[in-house]
Protein backbone atom coordinates (compact mmCIF):
# COMPACT_ATOMS: atom_id res chain seq x y z
CA UNK A 1 0.00 0.00 0.00
CA UNK A 2 1.31 3.37 -0.90
CA UNK A 3 1.18 6.46 1.18
CA UNK A 4 -1.85 7.86 -1.33
CA UNK A 5 -3.55 5.23 -0.94
CA UNK A 6 -3.58 4.61 3.17
CA UNK A 7 -7.31 5.67 4.63
CA UNK A 8 -6.97 9.75 5.34
CA UNK A 9 -4.64 10.65 2.74
CA UNK A 10 -4.85 13.85 1.27
CA UNK A 11 -5.39 13.48 -2.31
CA UNK A 12 -5.36 16.66 -4.18
CA UNK A 13 -8.34 18.01 -6.55
CA UNK A 14 -7.87 18.86 -9.90
CA UNK A 15 -6.74 21.98 -10.21
CA UNK A 16 -8.74 25.02 -11.62
CA UNK A 17 -8.35 26.80 -15.06
CA UNK A 18 -4.93 28.01 -14.68
CA UNK A 19 -4.62 31.90 -14.91
CA UNK A 20 -1.18 33.84 -14.94
CA UNK A 21 -1.21 35.22 -11.36
CA UNK A 22 0.42 38.84 -13.12
CA UNK A 23 -0.33 39.71 -16.71
CA UNK A 24 3.27 39.59 -18.15
CA UNK A 25 2.62 41.83 -21.10
CA UNK A 26 3.18 45.38 -18.90
CA UNK A 27 6.17 43.99 -17.61
CA UNK A 28 7.96 43.21 -20.62
CA UNK A 29 10.48 45.76 -21.85
CA UNK A 30 10.67 47.39 -25.14
CA UNK A 31 12.26 45.43 -28.26
CA UNK A 32 14.95 48.05 -28.64
CA UNK A 33 17.08 50.23 -25.84
CA UNK A 34 15.13 53.70 -25.24
CA UNK A 35 16.25 56.77 -26.36
CA UNK A 36 16.14 60.62 -25.78
CA UNK A 37 19.39 62.53 -27.41
CA UNK A 38 18.86 62.43 -31.22
CA UNK A 39 15.37 61.95 -31.02
CA UNK A 40 12.22 64.43 -30.98
CA UNK A 41 12.18 63.65 -27.24
CA UNK A 42 15.41 65.57 -26.55
CA UNK A 43 13.82 68.64 -26.68
CA UNK A 44 11.39 68.19 -23.57
CA UNK A 45 14.71 67.66 -21.53
CA UNK A 46 15.31 70.45 -19.17
CA UNK A 47 18.61 72.27 -20.61
CA UNK A 48 19.61 72.61 -16.89
CA UNK A 49 19.71 68.74 -16.47
CA UNK A 50 21.49 68.58 -19.78
CA UNK A 51 24.46 70.67 -18.62
CA UNK A 52 24.45 69.38 -14.98
CA UNK A 53 24.94 65.55 -16.75
CA UNK A 54 27.34 66.75 -19.40
CA UNK A 55 29.48 68.33 -17.13
CA UNK A 56 29.28 65.29 -14.59
CA UNK A 57 29.89 63.03 -17.64
CA UNK A 58 33.44 65.30 -18.43
CA UNK A 59 34.43 65.23 -14.75
CA UNK A 60 33.86 61.75 -14.60
CA UNK A 61 35.50 60.84 -17.68
CA UNK A 62 38.77 62.85 -16.41
CA UNK A 63 38.14 60.95 -12.97
CA UNK A 64 38.29 57.44 -14.99
CA UNK A 65 42.00 58.56 -16.37
CA UNK A 66 43.06 59.88 -13.53
CA UNK A 67 42.15 57.09 -11.50
CA UNK A 68 43.54 54.75 -13.88
CA UNK A 69 47.00 56.87 -13.94
CA UNK A 70 47.54 56.18 -10.54
CA UNK A 71 47.45 52.67 -10.49
CA UNK A 72 50.06 52.70 -12.74
CA UNK A 73 52.09 54.99 -10.05
CA UNK A 74 51.09 52.41 -7.81
CA UNK A 75 49.11 54.65 -5.72
CA UNK A 76 46.33 52.44 -6.28
CA UNK A 77 46.22 48.41 -5.36
CA UNK A 78 43.89 48.08 -8.46
CA UNK A 79 40.84 50.45 -10.51
CA UNK A 80 37.90 49.19 -12.55
CA UNK A 81 37.54 51.71 -15.15
CA UNK A 82 33.95 52.86 -15.62
CA UNK A 83 35.10 54.74 -18.93
CA UNK A 84 32.01 54.57 -21.47
CA UNK A 85 29.75 53.91 -18.58
CA UNK A 86 30.02 57.21 -17.54
CA UNK A 87 26.51 57.48 -18.51
CA UNK A 88 24.90 55.01 -16.16
CA UNK A 89 27.01 55.93 -13.50
CA UNK A 90 26.05 59.61 -13.21
CA UNK A 91 22.75 59.28 -13.91
CA UNK A 92 22.22 56.95 -10.88
CA UNK A 93 23.71 59.53 -8.76
CA UNK A 94 21.76 62.30 -9.59
CA UNK A 95 18.29 60.56 -9.53
CA UNK A 96 18.44 60.12 -6.19
CA UNK A 97 16.64 62.37 -3.10
CA UNK A 98 19.32 62.72 -0.22
CA UNK A 99 17.43 60.07 1.93
CA UNK A 100 17.60 57.53 -0.55
CA UNK A 101 20.30 54.85 -0.51
CA UNK A 102 23.09 53.72 -3.81
CA UNK A 103 24.54 50.16 -3.81
CA UNK A 104 27.57 50.61 -5.40
CA UNK A 105 29.86 47.54 -7.07
CA UNK A 106 33.69 47.86 -7.11
CA UNK A 107 33.21 49.46 -10.83
CA UNK A 108 30.75 52.19 -9.62
CA UNK A 109 33.32 54.71 -8.28
CA UNK A 110 32.05 56.72 -10.06
CA UNK A 111 28.55 57.23 -8.76
CA UNK A 112 29.68 57.33 -5.48
CA UNK A 113 31.72 61.06 -6.25
CA UNK A 114 28.77 62.14 -8.59
CA UNK A 115 26.84 61.65 -5.52
CA UNK A 116 28.97 63.93 -3.31
CA UNK A 117 31.11 61.95 -1.65
CA UNK A 118 34.93 62.89 -1.82
CA UNK A 119 36.98 61.33 -4.79
CA UNK A 120 39.94 60.42 -2.08
CA UNK A 121 37.37 58.97 0.47
CA UNK A 122 36.16 56.59 -3.10
CA UNK A 123 39.32 55.23 -3.76
CA UNK A 124 40.74 54.42 -0.27
CA UNK A 125 39.50 50.61 -0.59
CA UNK A 126 41.20 50.57 -3.68
CA UNK A 127 45.11 51.85 -2.52
CA UNK A 128 44.44 48.58 0.00
CA UNK A 129 42.89 50.25 3.42
CA UNK A 130 41.02 48.15 5.42
CA UNK A 131 37.76 49.78 5.68
CA UNK A 132 35.77 51.40 2.93
CA UNK A 133 36.93 55.13 3.40
CA UNK A 134 33.61 56.86 3.96
CA UNK A 135 30.61 56.93 6.42
CA UNK A 136 28.24 55.06 4.41
CA UNK A 137 24.69 56.47 6.89
CA UNK A 138 26.33 59.89 6.27
CA UNK A 139 26.53 59.42 2.54
CA UNK A 140 23.64 57.43 2.33
CA UNK A 141 26.04 54.75 -0.05
CA UNK A 142 26.94 51.47 0.20
CA UNK A 143 30.50 50.39 0.89
CA UNK A 144 32.00 49.28 -2.36
CA UNK A 145 31.23 45.79 -2.77
CA UNK A 146 33.82 43.42 -4.37
CA UNK A 147 31.78 40.18 -4.24
CA UNK A 148 29.79 40.48 -7.43
CA UNK A 149 26.29 41.06 -6.84
CA UNK A 150 26.06 41.07 -2.68
CA UNK A 151 24.98 44.14 -2.31
CA UNK A 152 21.42 43.37 -3.97
CA UNK A 153 19.97 41.51 -1.33
CA UNK A 154 21.22 43.87 1.28
CA UNK A 155 19.84 47.05 -1.05
CA UNK A 156 16.74 44.74 -0.87
CA UNK A 157 17.02 44.28 2.99
CA UNK A 158 17.31 48.18 3.79
CA UNK A 159 14.18 49.14 1.41
CA UNK A 160 12.00 46.75 2.45
CA UNK A 161 13.07 47.93 6.33
CA UNK A 162 12.38 51.78 5.44
CA UNK A 163 9.03 50.39 4.59
CA UNK A 164 7.85 49.00 7.17
CA UNK A 165 9.41 51.55 9.73
CA UNK A 166 7.45 54.28 7.34
CA UNK A 167 10.48 55.58 5.65
CA UNK A 168 9.85 58.10 2.29
CA UNK A 169 13.18 55.44 0.95
CA UNK A 170 14.12 53.89 -2.13
CA UNK A 171 17.35 51.88 -2.84
CA UNK A 172 19.26 51.91 -6.04
CA UNK A 173 21.80 48.89 -6.27
CA UNK A 174 23.66 48.90 -9.37
CA UNK A 175 25.48 45.45 -10.83
CA UNK A 176 27.13 44.23 -14.28
CA UNK A 177 26.08 42.04 -16.54
CA UNK A 178 28.02 39.18 -14.65
CA UNK A 179 26.62 39.88 -11.05
CA UNK A 180 23.09 38.36 -13.11
CA UNK A 181 24.86 35.19 -13.17
CA UNK A 182 25.43 34.71 -9.56
CA UNK A 183 23.06 33.15 -7.04
CA UNK A 184 22.66 36.87 -5.28
CA UNK A 185 20.68 38.66 -8.03
CA UNK A 186 18.03 35.93 -8.38
CA UNK A 187 17.26 35.87 -4.39
CA UNK A 188 17.28 39.99 -4.57
CA UNK A 189 15.13 40.22 -7.56
CA UNK A 190 12.51 37.53 -5.88
CA UNK A 191 12.42 38.96 -2.01
CA UNK A 192 12.15 41.97 -3.76
CA UNK A 193 8.82 41.46 -6.11
CA UNK A 194 7.39 39.48 -3.45
CA UNK A 195 7.96 42.16 -0.44
CA UNK A 196 7.50 44.61 -3.54
CA UNK A 197 10.31 46.57 -2.13
CA UNK A 198 11.23 50.14 -2.61
CA UNK A 199 14.21 48.77 -4.88
CA UNK A 200 15.35 49.46 -8.51
CA UNK A 201 17.95 47.44 -10.27
CA UNK A 202 20.38 48.90 -12.88
CA UNK A 203 22.06 46.48 -14.42
CA UNK A 204 24.97 48.10 -16.43
CA UNK A 205 25.59 45.63 -19.03
CA UNK A 206 29.23 46.59 -20.60
CA UNK A 207 29.61 43.60 -22.73
CA UNK A 208 31.74 41.17 -20.31
CA UNK A 209 31.64 39.59 -17.22
CA UNK A 210 36.10 39.92 -17.03
CA UNK A 211 36.50 38.33 -20.48
CA UNK A 212 33.15 36.39 -20.40
CA UNK A 213 30.50 37.71 -22.68
CA UNK A 214 27.27 38.15 -22.39
CA UNK A 215 26.44 35.29 -24.92
CA UNK A 216 27.73 32.65 -22.94
CA UNK A 217 26.18 34.18 -19.71
CA UNK A 218 22.37 33.59 -20.72
CA UNK A 219 20.07 32.69 -23.94
CA UNK A 220 17.34 35.44 -22.76
CA UNK A 221 16.58 37.79 -25.40
CA UNK A 222 17.85 40.64 -22.90
CA UNK A 223 18.70 41.00 -19.39
CA UNK A 224 15.42 42.82 -18.88
CA UNK A 225 13.30 40.55 -19.61
CA UNK A 226 14.81 38.42 -16.68
CA UNK A 227 12.46 40.66 -14.42
CA UNK A 228 9.27 39.23 -15.65
CA UNK A 229 10.40 35.59 -13.80
CA UNK A 230 9.88 37.69 -10.74
CA UNK A 231 6.91 39.70 -11.42
CA UNK A 232 8.81 43.07 -12.02
CA UNK A 233 8.96 45.35 -14.77
CA UNK A 234 11.58 45.21 -17.06
CA UNK A 235 12.85 48.39 -19.24
CA UNK A 236 15.31 48.05 -21.61
CA UNK A 237 17.59 52.16 -21.79
CA UNK A 238 20.81 52.56 -24.17
CA UNK A 239 23.21 53.40 -21.23
CA UNK A 240 25.34 55.42 -23.05
CA UNK A 241 22.28 57.82 -23.72
CA UNK A 242 22.68 60.49 -20.44
CA UNK A 243 19.10 61.71 -20.75
CA UNK A 244 17.26 58.18 -21.56
CA UNK A 245 19.26 56.65 -18.67
CA UNK A 246 18.21 59.58 -16.28
CA UNK A 247 14.46 59.14 -17.17
CA UNK A 248 14.05 55.60 -17.03
CA UNK A 249 15.70 55.75 -13.55
CA UNK A 250 13.31 58.67 -12.68
CA UNK A 251 10.29 56.89 -13.89
CA UNK A 252 11.36 53.74 -12.03
CA UNK A 253 12.08 55.38 -8.85
CA UNK A 254 9.12 57.33 -8.13
CA UNK A 255 7.10 53.69 -8.93
CA UNK A 256 8.75 51.95 -6.45
CA UNK A 257 8.68 55.25 -3.86
CA UNK A 258 4.47 55.57 -4.70
CA UNK A 259 4.45 51.45 -3.25
CA UNK A 260 4.47 50.05 -6.84
CA UNK A 261 7.70 47.72 -5.97
CA UNK A 262 10.78 47.15 -7.56
CA UNK A 263 12.11 47.66 -11.29
CA UNK A 264 15.20 45.82 -13.54
CA UNK A 265 16.59 48.07 -15.66
CA UNK A 266 19.14 46.71 -18.42
CA UNK A 267 21.53 49.47 -19.55
CA UNK A 268 22.92 49.02 -22.89
CA UNK A 269 26.88 50.35 -22.18
CA UNK A 270 30.02 49.10 -23.53
CA UNK A 271 33.17 49.07 -20.89
CA UNK A 272 36.06 50.88 -23.18
CA UNK A 273 39.23 50.15 -20.82
CA UNK A 274 39.89 46.80 -19.77
CA UNK A 275 38.39 44.95 -16.69
CA UNK A 276 40.77 45.97 -14.49
CA UNK A 277 44.35 47.26 -14.73
CA UNK A 278 45.32 43.46 -14.70
CA UNK A 279 43.03 42.67 -17.93
CA UNK A 280 44.61 42.42 -21.10
CA UNK A 281 41.61 42.86 -22.83
CA UNK A 282 42.92 42.47 -26.36
CA UNK A 283 42.95 38.66 -25.56
CA UNK A 284 39.05 38.24 -25.92
CA UNK A 285 37.81 41.32 -28.02
CA UNK A 286 39.51 43.15 -31.04
CA UNK A 287 40.11 46.80 -31.75
CA UNK A 288 37.50 47.31 -34.40
CA UNK A 289 34.68 46.48 -31.48
CA UNK A 290 36.01 49.00 -29.22
CA UNK A 291 36.21 51.57 -31.97
CA UNK A 292 32.92 50.90 -32.96
CA UNK A 293 31.44 51.93 -29.45
CA UNK A 294 33.96 55.11 -28.96
CA UNK A 295 31.47 56.69 -31.97
CA UNK A 296 28.43 56.10 -29.15
CA UNK A 297 30.53 57.65 -26.48
CA UNK A 298 28.26 59.05 -23.75
CA UNK A 299 29.98 62.68 -24.13
CA UNK A 300 29.84 62.90 -27.93
CA UNK A 301 26.31 61.79 -27.66
CA UNK A 302 25.16 64.58 -25.13
CA UNK A 303 28.27 67.28 -26.80
CA UNK A 304 26.32 67.17 -29.89
CA UNK A 305 22.77 67.49 -28.23
CA UNK A 306 23.56 70.33 -26.80
CA UNK A 307 25.97 72.34 -29.52
CA UNK A 308 23.16 71.63 -32.02
CA UNK A 309 20.49 73.25 -29.91
CA UNK A 310 23.03 76.25 -28.87
CA UNK A 311 23.24 75.10 -24.80
CA UNK A 312 26.48 74.86 -25.10
CA UNK A 313 29.45 77.26 -26.51
CA UNK A 314 33.48 76.68 -26.67
CA UNK A 315 33.29 78.81 -23.21
CA UNK A 316 30.98 77.12 -21.63
CA UNK A 317 32.82 73.87 -22.99
CA UNK A 318 36.23 75.01 -21.35
CA UNK A 319 34.78 76.06 -18.17
CA UNK A 320 33.89 72.19 -17.63
CA UNK A 321 37.12 71.07 -18.84
CA UNK A 322 38.83 73.31 -16.29
CA UNK A 323 36.54 72.46 -13.73
CA UNK A 324 37.43 68.57 -14.39
CA UNK A 325 40.84 69.41 -14.58
CA UNK A 326 40.98 71.26 -10.93
CA UNK A 327 39.38 67.87 -9.32
CA UNK A 328 41.62 65.43 -11.16
CA UNK A 329 44.95 67.74 -10.03
CA UNK A 330 43.22 67.87 -6.62
CA UNK A 331 42.57 64.36 -6.33
CA UNK A 332 46.42 63.42 -8.13
CA UNK A 333 48.05 65.88 -5.10
CA UNK A 334 46.31 64.01 -2.36
CA UNK A 335 46.74 60.77 -3.26
CA UNK A 336 50.27 61.63 -3.75
CA UNK A 337 50.21 62.06 -0.29
CA UNK A 338 51.23 58.84 2.15
CA UNK A 339 48.20 57.50 4.44
CA UNK A 340 48.95 57.69 8.18
CA UNK A 341 48.66 54.33 9.70
CA UNK A 342 47.68 52.73 12.80
CA UNK A 343 48.20 48.93 12.80
CA UNK A 344 46.04 48.86 16.03
CA UNK A 345 43.05 49.96 13.45
CA UNK A 346 43.11 45.96 12.79
CA UNK A 347 41.54 45.49 16.01
CA UNK A 348 38.94 48.23 15.65
CA UNK A 349 35.23 47.87 14.43
CA UNK A 350 35.57 44.14 14.65
CA UNK A 351 33.15 43.32 16.89
CA UNK A 352 31.08 45.18 19.42
CA UNK A 353 32.34 43.40 22.15
CA UNK A 354 36.03 41.98 21.72
CA UNK A 355 36.46 38.31 22.07
CA UNK A 356 39.55 37.45 24.35
CA UNK A 357 41.54 36.01 21.45
CA UNK A 358 41.51 39.86 19.76
CA UNK A 359 41.83 40.92 22.89
CA UNK A 360 45.12 38.76 23.62
CA UNK A 361 46.07 39.25 19.87
CA UNK A 362 45.81 43.32 20.34
CA UNK A 363 47.69 43.30 23.30
CA UNK A 364 50.87 40.78 21.44
CA UNK A 365 50.74 43.42 18.51
CA UNK A 366 51.05 46.15 21.22
CA UNK A 367 53.58 44.98 23.51
CA UNK A 368 55.67 44.15 19.71
CA UNK A 369 54.93 47.84 18.73
CA UNK A 370 56.08 49.44 21.72
CA UNK A 371 59.61 47.10 21.85
CA UNK A 372 60.19 48.00 18.47
CA UNK A 373 59.58 51.73 19.39
CA UNK A 374 61.85 51.76 21.73
CA UNK A 375 64.74 50.01 19.71
CA UNK A 376 64.88 46.70 21.43
CA UNK A 377 62.82 45.10 19.17
CA UNK A 378 65.46 42.24 18.06
CA UNK A 379 68.42 43.91 19.34
CA UNK A 380 71.66 42.02 20.88
CA UNK A 381 74.94 42.19 22.09
CA UNK A 382 76.40 43.53 18.52
CA UNK A 383 73.09 45.61 17.65
CA UNK A 384 70.45 43.69 15.86
CA UNK A 385 69.68 39.91 16.07
CA UNK A 386 71.95 38.06 14.37
CA UNK A 387 74.77 41.14 13.75
CA UNK A 388 78.50 40.10 13.90
CA UNK A 389 77.83 36.14 14.08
Amino acid sequence: MTVMEQRGAYRPTPPPAWQPRTDPAPLLPDALPHRVLGTEAAAQIDPALLRRLHAELVRGRRYNVQATALTKQGRLAVYPSSTGQEACEVAAALVLEERDWLFPSYRDTLAAVARGLDPVQALTLLRGDWHTGYDPHEHRIAPLCTPLATQLPHAVGLAHAARLKGDDVVALALVGDGGTSEGDFHEALNFAAVWQAPVVFLVQNNGFAISVPLAKQTAAPSLAHKAVGYGMPGRLVDGNDAAAVHQVLSEAIAHARAGGGPTLVEAVTYRIDAHTNADDATRYRGDSEVETWRRHDPIVLLERELTERGLLDEAALQAVRDDAETMAADLRERMNMDPVLDPMDLFAHVYAQPTTQLLEQESQLRAGLDAEADGSHGAGPHGPEGAGR
